[in-house]
């Protein structure tokens, strides 16, 4: 529409000019609306960006509570640290396995290689 037209127009008409086109409007914003939400269905990735780790068992423990457990990641938990500045090593708070070997310190893994 041209402007001269809507200065011929009477008010109301004006005003249910301004109706109808906002009716359209919200009609075709509902649609582009329902569109996006589609698209970003499709899109959808993991919420964080990280992979999930799998749990880690603990390594150490506490000695004077015992539930209480750290895998040895992360910041050292507070009784880990007042037991190390007390003189302690952290050897010393180990979780010792049965039926598992001890690990093979020194040694490398065998190549697959063949000598030359």
């Amino acid at each position: 529409m041209k402007q001269a037209e809507l200065d011929r127009m009477g008010t109301d008409d004006l005003w249910s000019l301004h109706v109808e086109v906002s009716q359209v409007l919200q009609q075709r914003i509902q649609q582009e609306k329902l569109r996006l939400e589609e698209r970003l269905k499709r899109l959808q990735t993991p919420v964080s960006g990280r992979r999930a780790y799998p749990p880690v068992p603990p390594k150490y423990r506490n000695p004077d509570q015992p539930s209480e457990t750290w895998a040895g990641r992360g910041k050292q938990p507070r009784w880990l640290v007042a037991q190390l500045r007390s003189g302690k090593r952290i050897e010393d708070f180990t979780i010792q396995f049965r039926n598992k070997r001890p690990p093979i310190r020194g040694r490398r893994a065998a190549s697959s290689r063949p000598q030359a």
